[in-house]
């Protein structure tokens, strides 16, 4: 048995380095040229051709993190080869520690995740990011080392949550598959920048050709007439229900609604009130976190003048119970009166018809409350409101998105556009001669 002193003279030597950034060791032999422990055979006895255990040469350089890194190789030619190549990435900020990308993905999600909650997301964006990581991302991808994450293996897990990506084995919606893509990309996207990760895979996947398209949706807009049938239909709720078709409320924003965010011919809309999973409904900033001020008609007006409450923080629209008003208490009312609208419109239809008489009842569209803030878009456009104008009663970020959604409605004005143009050019030539 080896005495401690024996014990430390034969625990391995470090091999010491020439100064500098990088360059190869022989692991056969000591610096004064004489075998080390691993030489074998005569030669280590100082006789014979070299020979010895495990591979002789080992390429070494300093990276940016200013630690040294090692590899070994079998011929002094493939160990130099490496090393130059290695600071040569360092010379030109190309490197990369082989240490990053070690983490899971899971780890790695939960420090983004954070972030997130740090950064005050609004309370149903962040249980949405929570449903997708514990129901579709981590159960493929949590226990894997992020840079073991590969473009082939994320598409084709992409490509099959369309067939059977839910718990239930069934497939998943275009809008939830790209949302999925959409989180592991942010995820990624930390990564990168924390320095646990050398790219962002997701960002590889084509939006266009690697996920599912969207299908668009298609959106049912009432007449005036119909609106008001609709306002006397539902009940309780019919001046909530014009303000939602004449303001273009979103139906959160009209639930949060405060006796003090109303003034003369005038609503301040500051907040909205969403369900959250797990919390009830919950009060937040708008969906834009801006506030706005929509004018109210005069006729809405004279409907909600005589139903505000006293009150400067009561709700203009409460519940049975006097709190927020859930979408459901107001679906309820909603849909009733619309199935019998339904069934009079048909019902006339039907007379027409035996009758010979004029068909002139028109079907009375299936719609849901936010196909109100379509219809107070149509309407605002048909009385003439330009674009900005329509953004911003809408609360829109971005005129490209009014745009987006209603321009088709404007094509009357590029016809009208045209006409005065021509005229003007007409004008113009006379003028001339």
């Amino acid at each position: 048995m080896e005495t401690p002193e024996e014990a430390v003279e034969n625990l391995p030597k470090p091999v010491k380095r020439t100064p500098g950034t990088g360059g190869v060791s022989d692991l056969w032999k000591k610096d004064d040229g004489t075998p080390t422990k691993r030489a074998t055979g005569p030669w280590a006895e100082g006789k014979g051709k070299p020979q010895g255990v495990g591979k002789r040469w080992r390429g070494w350089y300093v990276g940016d993190d200013r630690k040294q890194h090692t590899k070994q190789f079998r011929t002094e030619v493939e160990a130099k080869a490496w090393s130059d190549a290695e600071r040569a990435k360092v010379a030109t900020n190309q490197w990369v520690s082989p240490d990053i990308g070690t983490d899971t993905f899971r780890v790695v999600a939960a420090r983004w995740f954070k972030t997130k909650e740090g950064a005050q997301r609004k309370p149903k964006t962040l249980v949405g990011y929570h449903s997708i990581l514990e129901t579709l991302v981590l159960p493929k991808w949590g226990d894997i080392p992020i840079k073991e994450i590969a473009y082939p293996e994320l598409s084709a897990w992409i490509a099959g949550l369309s067939v059977s990506g839910s718990q239930a084995g069934k497939g998943l919606s275009a809008s939830r598959i790209r949302q999925a893509h959409q989180l592991m990309g942010a995820v990624f996207n930390y990564a990168v920048r924390a320095g646990l990760a050398s790219k962002n895979v997701a960002a590889e996947i084509d939006r266009r050709n690697d996920l599912p398209e969207t299908p668009e949706t298609e959106q049912h807009y009432l007449t005036h007439a119909q609106l008001l049938d609709l306002a006397a239909a539902v009940g309780r709720f019919g001046t909530m229900t014009l303000v939602l078709g004449y303001c273009g409320l979103r139906f959160g924003e009209a639930a949060a609604l405060k006796r003090k965010d109303v003034g003369d011919r005038e609503i301040t809309v500051r907040n909205s009130a969403t369900y959250v999973q797990g919390k009830g409904i919950v009060e937040t900033a708008t969906k834009t976190k801006r506030t706005r001020r929509v004018p109210i008609p005069a006729p809405v007006w004279e409907h909600l003048t005589p139903e505000l409450p006293t009150e400067p923080s009561a709700f203009v629209f409460p519940s049975r119970k006097g709190g927020h008003l859930p979408l459901g208490e107001y679906r309820w009312a909603f849909d009733s009166a619309l199935k019998a609208l339904q069934d009079s419109a048909e019902s006339k239809h039907q007379r027409e018809a035996v009758e010979s008489t004029d068909m002139t009842t028109r079907a009375f569209p299936a719609i849901t409350p936010h196909d109100l803030r379509h219809t107070c878009a149509s309407l605002a456009i048909s009385a003439g409101a330009n674009v900005k104008v329509v953004q911003h009663m809408l609360g829109h970020a971005t005129a490209a998105m009014t745009l987006d959604l209603y321009g088709h409605l404007m094509s009357d004005d590029l016809v009208g556009v045209a006409d005065a143009l021509g005229k003007a050019m007409v004008a113009a030539q006379r003028a001339a001669g």
